[in-house]
């Protein structure tokens, strides 16, 4: 067997993300007494990527994320608002959602009965992070699950990859496969580290960047026919 230690990333990957998002920003929305729900939520979506990018690339802390998010968003509808109480909130309404995609369920099985181990690999809160896997049909394929929060290091850095290879018992990167969505966080990452990667793009997005993953996945069941090749 090639591969041997399949590391996953879970937002976009493994989590349908954008149905979770959805849910809980709704809720504090409501909590929040917002009337124009739609209007908030496309302001917020690619305002809070950008602060992920950006945490990817070290330009803005983990905790001017969640400090100023929130505040920020009702900063631009002309609201003062304590950003870390509405932070707390929506730690509290996206850690309900658990929601996968279509697949993962069946994915997972099938590769832990195959005889890979799974681990989940993610730039997250912890809080967040814990309790949507507790809320989610998955968690009980990963061996271990390791957040950046916990960690202190994000994907892509290399330290975070270099805590998971030290905290996997016999975890040697040639026979290691990193999966996600993400080109900075997960291929790059995984690629700097000497970690095979599969880009998982569903939307079909052109990959212009000087990142290139190992593979490339549309579905997620493709993944069984690759990682069976290598056996």
């Amino acid at each position: 067997m090639t591969y041997h230690f399949l590391l996953f990333d879970l937002d976009h990957t493994l989590f349908d993300f954008e149905l979770a998002e959805e849910k809980a920003l709704t809720l504090l929305l409501e909590e929040a007494n917002v009337s124009d729900i739609s209007t908030y939520m496309a302001y917020y979506k690619p305002m809070n990527k950008a602060m992920w990018e950006a945490l990817s690339k070290k330009e803005i802390t983990k905790d001017v994320l969640v400090k100023t998010r929130f505040a920020n968003l009702f900063a631009h509808f002309n609201r003062t608002e304590d950003g870390l109480f509405w932070a707390k909130r929506y730690e509290y309404y996206l850690g309900l959602q658990g929601d996968v995609y279509p697949f993962a369920v069946n994915l997972l099985e099938q590769l832990s009965k195959e005889g890979f181990q799974l681990y989940a690999i993610t730039n997250g809160i912890t809080a967040i992070q814990e309790n949507r896997l507790k809320h989610s049909p998955i968690s009980h394929y990963f061996k271990q699950v390791f957040i950046s929060d916990q960690i202190g290091y994000h994907k892509p850095d290399p330290a975070f990859f270099n805590h998971v290879a030290e905290a996997i018992d016999g975890f040697r990167a040639r026979y290691a496969l990193v999966i996600g969505d993400n080109l900075l966080a997960d291929i790059k990452g995984g690629r700097d580290v000497g970690i095979d990667t599969v880009w998982y793009n569903p939307d079909n997005q052109v990959n212009s960047s000087e990142i290139k993953p190992t593979f490339e996945i549309k579905k997620l069941e493709d993944l069984l026919g690759l990682v069976n090749k290598t056996i």
